[in-house]
């Protein structure tokens, strides 16, 4: 399964893999004319300062998600064959639950229309928008084996 991970030791806090994000998700291609439309893109990577250190956070696309869990209108699933936890937001309510389990805080209120935003591993692209915009290389993707469960002995 492919994951993007964090170098923290390269990051910048620069926010290009922000508005690569959200770019992405506008449907047009520059950002000016994302602008001169009135689009708001909705980036689905965050990048923190926490005390000075630049922390970028996104959906871990957990094995065992709480997220799904709480979701009440099954909006949030998990990908058997990608791993991804996908999040329709046809079904979406703006409830919130799924915001408030997030360990790492990485799904939040969409401002406009009340829709949970979380990164969807951009499923239309062959690569990665963050990782592609991040001009040090902080962002990898990797290859994750899920880890097997194992029963008691």
């Amino acid at each position: 399964m492919k994951r993007v991970i964090v170098d923290l030791t390269k990051c910048l806090a620069c926010k290009s893999c922000e508005l690569a994000c959200a770019l992405e998700h506008s449907g047009v291609e520059e950002l000016f004319e994302a602008v001169q439309r009135g689009l708001k893109p909705k980036a689905r990577r965050l990048v923190l300062n926490l005390s000075g250190k630049a922390m970028p956070l996104a959906c871990q696309h957990c094995e065992e998600p709480l997220c799904v869990d709480a979701c009440m209108t099954g909006a949030l699933t998990k990908d058997p064959e990608t791993g991804a936890t996908v999040h329709d937001e046809d079904k979406c309510v703006g409830c919130w639950m799924c915001v408030m389990v997030c360990p790492f805080g990485a799904i939040r209120p969409g401002a406009e229309d009340k829709i949970a935003v979380k990164c969807d591993m951009c499923p239309d692209e062959e690569g990665f928008a963050c990782v592609d915009a991040c001009p040090t290389g902080a962002l990898i993707v990797c290859d994750i084996e899920p880890v097997e469960a194992k029963g008691g002995e």
